[in-house]
């Protein structure tokens, strides 16, 4: 135990040590970065609608949040505010007076700045977040433009925001969420206006805007091989490769990993052989895999299996995830369940490494173990079953707290149509 009481290395300090050079990253949300908290309250000063909300550059003290995410992470996503719609039209927003721009061309990066500019001046990786989601773009102006204008709207777009940042952020998402759950091509605005090209026009308009960028491809669901959504793993494997096929500048991907412990069905968590098999077969694309987005939703277990669970997912999937060499980073969405999307997307959860306090919760210690597999002295893959779903007792992987199936056949679960463009959160069988 250290004298300020935290109990053994930080995440970072362990990554320090590895055989190999890892990014541990944590999506960022401005306020809560500058802003000091209230006590015994969820919110920031001044913050009574929304935590996005721009802090004030006066506004200089460490914050709980900054100390934590300073202290143990070597990487910064932002979360929110470089999505295309937060930059331009809604929040942030440039007016002040509450309505959103209509004017595409009005750029707002404050917020986003701020978070860059800190993560630096702390010695910590960016990785930009993100240039063409459909769900976050200004849909309801491009619906109204010509097919000619979305893509040139688009393209300055990517050349707008890559610009400002040029320098700081070298490492890009570029493309998000692309895929319907069925593998076919989500029908989202710019499938619709661009056709299936916008994929390949994104990555090389990123390129040109600029050349020694990291450029990756991001998606959801799509982290287990023959897993609860083999179609859509499959569909991202041979989307993937036909880019790289044809030589587009696509350097590496996402798998996101918003795990939910109770899952059954399309929402089972995927064992760890699953999830290194995945990457195994997209590294051998010659592409670098990341875990992009991790959460672990654990709020449907029992009160005496979410800690148990969400250690186990948290510890065995990425310990599997770091025996393969293209695997190059962990990113998880928010790291404190104070601040957390789930609350606001789902339900009430707990989802992350660090409680409302700040404190390290079980899913830490299994994290940090799976990071000490690739330090001196640990084993690689750290026990974890890689080769099979059952230990050497013949126990099923997660067999303490995984749900069985239901008897009824799809019993809450309503099959997506082909081309679903909505995002996880809205699909109809992932009603929870």
């Amino acid at each position: 135990m250290y004298d300020d009481g935290v109990d053994g290395d930080s995440l970072k300090e362990v990554i320090a040590k590895a055989c190999k050079k890892i990014d541990i990253g944590a999506a960022v949300l401005p306020q809560p970065l500058f802003i000091p908290e209230v006590a015994g309250t969820e919110h920031a000063v001044g913050d009574e609608t929304h935590e996005g909300v721009a802090p004030e550059e006066s506004y200089h003290t460490t914050t709980n949040y900054a100390h934590t995410l300073s202290r143990e992470f070597n990487a910064v996503v932002v979360e929110h505010h470089l999505k295309w719609a937060p930059l331009c039209t809604s929040e942030p927003g440039p007016l002040t007076n509450g309505e959103e721009s209509h004017r595409l061309g009005r750029y707002d990066f404050h917020h986003a700045d701020a978070i860059v500019d800190w993560s630096i001046r702390h010695g910590m990786k960016v990785k930009g977040h993100v240039l063409a989601w459909h769900v976050t773009s200004p849909v309801s102006l491009l619906e109204r433009m010509s097919p000619e204008d979305v893509e040139e709207h688009l393209r300055r777009h990517i050349f707008t925001t890559m610009g400002h940042f040029y320098g700081r952020i070298k490492t890009w998402d570029v493309v998000n969420e692309a895929l319907a759950p069925d593998g076919t091509l989500a029908d989202n605005i710019f499938l619709r206006k661009i056709g299936p090209a916008y994929i390949e026009k994104c990555f090389r308009w990123a390129h040109q805007a600029d050349p020694d960028a990291t450029l990756l491809y991001n998606d959801n669901k799509v982290e287990a091989m023959n897993g609860p959504n083999s179609k859509k793993a499959d569909a991202f494997y041979q989307l993937l490769a036909d880019l790289k096929q044809r030589g587009v500048p696509v350097h590496g991907c996402g798998i996101q990993g918003h795990f939910n412990a109770a899952g059954v069905g399309k929402n089972r968590p995927p064992t760890p052989r699953m999830v290194k098999n995945q990457i195994h077969r997209l590294g051998k694309l010659g592409l670098s895999v990341n875990i992009s987005e991790m959460d672990v939703r654990v709020s449907k277990l029992p009160a005496n299996l979410r800690q148990v669970a969400q250690r186990q997912i948290y510890r065995d999937i990425i310990a599997a995830a770091l025996t393969e060499s293209c695997f190059d980073g962990i990113w998880t969405w928010g790291f404190t369940d104070r601040h957390t999307w789930v609350t606001h997307f789902y339900h009430d959860d707990e989802p992350l490494l660090f409680d409302d306090h700040y404190d390290r919760k079980e899913a830490y210690y299994g994290f940090r173990e799976a990071l000490c597999s690739i330090t001196p002295g640990g084993v690689v893959g750290a026990n974890v079953p890689l080769f099979q779903d059952e230990d050497e007792d013949g126990n099923s992987w997660g067999h303490l707290w995984m749900q069985p199936e239901p008897e009824t056949t799809n019993e809450g679960e309503v099959e997506a149509t082909n081309g679903e463009a909505n995002p996880d959160w809205l699909l109809e069988f992932n009603t929870e």
